[in-house]
């Protein structure tokens, strides 16, 4: 299966707006629009760059609007969106095709007897933008004209333009844009065309999705600089490179720069081919793509000890780095794709933020010191000992487990006298106990103002299934390290025998949460299935297969686990509106594609059927070709047709998706 798509596709200006194309650097920096190459988020641009990486995330360049003049007609071949709820130009309609070749997009305009190309892709490690375009086939020269629209605000925000006037500087090959006095300067520059100033705003462009998220939908871009090729137009197969950057020297070689991406990603495949033979020699096209999306999510996280340290970027586009996200994609992004070493990185790099025994759960936007709010999570540093025991599987790395091996003693020692956020062992039942009013610390974590919507205040079935996990994996290392191991493996026990109290024999499944300030907690919510899927399972296996059932009858969808059951008054079964309506929705029915691997892992524990197991996760081969082009979602209406939602592309649906096939094929072979 190859990702392209063809004239029935690229006439329909609605189905190239709903799909996305993204191409990301490795420092926390992307550029990302519609395939219709028209402006519907505020966080679409050639050039959003991480001005301190992987952080402050700044949009410099907004888009391109490139216009051909060929056998003297002219051809505009962008498609801008109006606050008038017009269209126009509607560039689209000289599309003929749009396909990805690995993570980079390409676009095919026929222009008469003309065929012109155009690709973006960035230079790893570098805020810069590569725009491509070459005339793949014509009859006569191909003139381009190029409008670049600027700008400099955080990502999340929208400009007004007002009075402002940018500090336009020609300079040899382009422009120097400084948009204030003490802003970063950035480049614009060309390779073989006129290259000019001009320092006009347009205002009013109408951002459809912020619109129906209930957002500020209007923003305002300065058209800075204007590219034409009139005086060397192009003959078949000439091209033209332009280059959107914050570096004041780089490579105008187009062809080159081409060729060193392709050679990366091609670098990125057979790792994983090497470290998965079999697994890649089965492997069906949409899992070779995720293999190259998972790239994508991890990034540098420089540390003064450790300039090479790592992170993974939760979802685009607008998440950073969150302890949590990052632990459970760690297994699928990392150690599926073979890349060890960047997993080893993470697992370092995260160590040096551990306080009082809890990983924080997110980095402030704007790179402040972490305090305690940024630890309001209680199972990050859980999922933390998953990743590590994953680490140690699959490389057998004891130098690391020994390093690290402190750190978790001194973890669980924390959470057995009790850490912030009054989360606790209570010695009566071996159970962990997390929660204060006001705060939300499970991954079912939506809050608006002052209002937690799931705030699970108790005894959360999967934070147990986790702390019974991460006492067993500790056990394991302190035995082989030749420390002391029977302390963790009694309270092991003792959380195996307390875990029972989570069993509801009259529904046949768990509580979600126990002793919350109303009593037990029996909302069917699929956080249970980790009780099933991680390595060591709490529950009987009769247990556990009613489990695997009640969720296939009542949470299961294509694309992931409803948050909440179908029947439940508080089910909400579809994701839009205000922020009010969408975070009330967040975790109350909306499907979750990162469970999809949870779920698959259960699956395959209870009865073995990798082919069963792996049919599953076909319907992601499908969404591959919607949303974001070439990922997965991060979450999906809960009633049909199961629209996809939230961000375009998520690591931990990717992770989990790509780390529970590998686990059927493994199975299977």
């Amino acid at each position: 299966m190859s990702i392209d798509f063809g004239r029935e596709t690229c006439s329909d200006l609605n189905a190239l707006q709903t799909r996305e194309w993204l191409v990301t650097n490795g420092i926390g920096g992307y550029a990302s629009g519609t395939l219709a190459n028209s402006l519907t988020r505020g966080y679409h641009g050639i050039l959003v760059a991480a001005l301190k990486p992987p952080l402050e995330r700044t949009l410099l360049v907004s888009k391109i609007d490139d216009t051909a003049y060929y056998n003297g007609s002219i051809y505009p071949l962008f498609t801008n969106n109006w606050i008038n709820e017009t269209v126009d130009p509607q560039g689209y309609r000289y599309l003929d095709s749009f396909s990805l070749e690995g993570t980079i997009p390409l676009w095919r305009y026929r222009i008469e007897d003309a065929l012109l190309e155009k690709r973006i892709w960035m230079q790893p490690g570098s805020n810069t933008t590569y725009i491509y375009y070459r005339v793949y086939e014509a009859a006569q020269p191909l003139s381009l004209s190029l409008k670049v629209l600027v700008n400099y605000r955080d990502y999340h925000s929208r400009t007004r333009a007002g009075n402002w006037r940018m500090h336009l500087e020609p300079i040899a090959r382009g422009v120097r844009v400084n948009a204030f006095p003490d802003a970063v300067p950035y480049y614009i520059l060309a390779d073989r065309a006129t290259v000019s100033p001009v320092n006009e705003w347009y205002y009013g462009f109408e951002l459809d999705r912020e619109r129906d998220r209930g957002l500020d939908h209007f923003d305002d871009n300065l058209y800075a600089v204007k590219i034409a090729t009139y005086d060397t137009a192009l003959e078949p197969g000439q091209s033209l490179t332009v280059v959107a950057t914050t570096e004041s020297n780089p490579d105008l070689d187009g062809i080159a720069q081409l060729e060193v991406r392709r050679a990366y990603e091609q670098r990125l495949l057979e790792t994983w081919q090497t470290s998965q033979p079999t697994a890649a020699k089965h492997a069906p096209e949409w899992v070779k793509q995720l293999v190259l999306d998972a790239d994508r999510f991890i990034v540098n996280r420089p540390l003064p000890d450790n300039p090479d340290g790592k992170t993974i970027i939760a979802g685009y586009h607008w998440f950073t780095d969150w302890g949590r996200d990052t632990m459970i994609s760690l297994p699928g992004l990392t150690l599926s794709t073979g890349r060890s070493r960047i997993a080893r990185s993470i697992i370092r790099t995260f160590a040096q933020y551990i306080s009082q025994g809890m990983l924080p759960n997110h980095f402030p936007d704007d790179n402040k010191p972490l305090d305690d709010g940024d630890y309001n999570t209680v199972d990050a540093t859980l999922w933390y000992f998953e990743a590590i025991r994953s680490y140690y599987e699959a490389t057998r790395d004891a130098t690391l487990v020994q390093e690290i091996f402190p750190k978790l003693a001194e973890i669980i020692d924390w959470h057995r006298r009790g850490t912030r956020y009054n989360i606790y062992l209570d010695a009566h039942d071996g159970l962990l106990y997390a929660g204060t009013p006001g705060v939300q610390l499970t991954w079912m974590d939506a809050k608006v103002e002052d209002w937690v919507v799931t705030p699970r205040i108790g005894k959360p079935v999967e934070i147990n299934a986790l702390w019974y996990n991460a006492l067993r994996t500790l056990s394991k290392f302190a035995q082989q390290l030749g420390q002391p191991y029977q302390e963790y493996d009694n309270m092991a026990q003792a959380t195996l025998m307390g875990f029972q109290r989570f069993w509801n024999e009259d529904l046949g499944y768990c509580f979600d949460v126990l002793d919350t300030p109303e009593g037990n907690d029996a909302s069917l919510r699929p956080n249970q299935i980790f009780a099933v899927s991680l390595p060591e399972s709490p529950l009987t296996p009769i247990q556990q297969r009613k489990i695997v059932e009640t969720c296939d009858r009542l949470l299961l969808t294509p694309y992931g686990l409803r948050s909440l059951s179908l029947d439940n008054p508080q089910y909400r079964g579809y994701y839009e509106g205000d922020r009010v309506q969408r975070d009330g929705a967040y975790h109350q029915g909306t499907v979750w594609g990162w469970l999809l691997g949870a779920y698959v892992m259960a699956h395959l524990r209870v009865f073995n059927d990798p082919l069963a197991a792996r049919r599953i996760l076909e319907p992601m081969a499908n969404h591959i070709l919607e949303a974001g082009v070439g990922s997965i979602s991060e979450i999906f209406d809960g009633n049909a047709p199961f629209a996809p939602k939230g961000c375009i592309a998520q690591a931990w649906s990717v992770a989990e998706v790509l780390r529970a096939w590998l686990a059927t094929e493994s199975v299977i072979n």
